[in-house]
């Protein structure tokens, strides 16, 4: 038999911690809370009155379907993990390998699913909107941005999540000025928390022709796409829109008409830019969507420093200091600052390999 416990005794102990540690995230998760909210959702929605108001009853299926997928993953864990302790304490040799095997498998998904009971935040379950800006350095900063564009791309499709790009702007030379992208997927804002900051690099300038050492700055923002939920009155006064064609690569014209829509909010001077649809309406659609999740998340923060304020907390809000650093010259490490993991790995990392970041920045933040 090959297995990683070679008595029934040893699987049964196994599969007993991984009961026990499923229930203590339970308690972290406040599951019985949610299952008394699920029970309670399902019943309104029984009601023979239920769909006589719309809206309301489209939110509360929005509401239902939320706690349900909260909730389902872990109903099954638990019933597999019951299980396969009944089927181990039939004490029959003859199940010790396929046991051995299932608490493997357990033991894997228990360790994916903790990561994500770390994600509770109110909006660490929606959709993304990640933003990458070149900083300054010139032509090297704009290549370093499309490197990160092309990180969190390859990131993305290996975690199984779509991308759609809002608005691109291309650089002079190579690489990219900003890029605006939508990642799409359960818990891609959470995973995602960990990277909004100033990204260093340093290495061999390939634009240089000496080929001196350079380093250069990225800044990367993030907001929850929360589309559809966020109740902001904005006075259209406060507005400036501006339209104009939108722009492939190498100045290429993806469409003849102006129906790329760039809109300014004038209190803050945020500016969101929208590219990715047919219309100019839909394009302006999306981008006062975009709008609103930028101001919604600005007015949290403001909440989050104040409370930190009354608390006598020390509040950094600056982007000055970078968040991580990548160098690949003279020799190769990246390296984050808040949670000092580091990687020797760079090729890995640049390739998409940032879960061991993004775990090591929840876990920091468990008080």
């Amino acid at each position: 038999m090959t297995g990683i416990y070679q008595t029934m005794n040893g699987i049964i102990n196994a599969i007993i911690t991984l009961k026990k540690e499923v229930e203590h995230l339970l308690q972290q998760l406040n599951m019985e809370q949610k299952e008394a909210d699920l029970r309670a959702l399902e019943v309104e929605t029984e009601d023979v009155n239920f769909w006589m108001k719309p809206d309301a009853a489209k939110k509360t299926m929005q509401a239902l379907s939320q706690i349900k997928n909260d909730v389902e993953p872990w109903r099954k864990l638990a019933a597999r993990i019951n299980d396969a302790l009944e089927l181990a304490r039939l004490n029959d040799d003859g199940l010790a390998e396929e046991l051995n095997q299932e608490v493997r498998e357990l033991t894997a998904l228990v360790e994916k699913m903790s990561i994500q009971a770390l994600l509770s935040g109110a909006y660490d379950s929606e959709n993304a909107l990640l933003a990458i800006h070149a900083g300054a350095g010139g032509t090297d900063s704009q290549d370093w941005a499309q490197m990160l564009e092309r990180m969190y791309l390859r990131w993305a499709e290996q975690s199984g999540y779509k991308v759609e790009i809002i608005e691109r702007m291309e650089g002079e030379e190579a690489g990219i000025k900003s890029v605006t992208m939508s990642i799409k997927g359960s818990y891609a804002y959470g995973y995602l928390r960990s990277e909004q900051g100033v990204h260093r690099l340093v290495r061999l300038s390939p634009f240089d022709a000496a080929n001196r050492r350079h380093t250069s700055f990225v800044k990367v923002e993030l907001w929850p796409d929360i589309q559809g939920e966020i109740d902001l009155d904005i006075n259209e006064k406060d507005l400036r829109i501006d339209t104009y064609r939108a722009g492939g690569a190498g100045g290429q014209h993806v469409q003849k008409n102006d129906t790329a829509v760039r809109i300014t909010h004038l209190p803050t001077n945020i500016v969101v830019q929208c590219q990715s649809e047919r219309s100019q309406n839909q394009n302006r659609e999306r981008a006062m969507q975009i709008l609103k999740s930028r101001l919604f998340e600005l007015e949290r923060q403001k909440k989050e420093a104040q409370l930190a304020e009354l608390k006598g907390e020390n509040i950094n809000a600056e982007w000055g200091n970078q968040i991580r650093s990548y160098v690949l010259h003279p020799y190769q490490l990246v390296k984050d600052h808040r949670t000092n993991h580091e990687v020797g790995n760079t090729g890995a990392v640049l390739d998409g390999r940032l879960n061991d970041f993004m775990e090591a920045f929840l876990k920091s933040k468990i008080v």
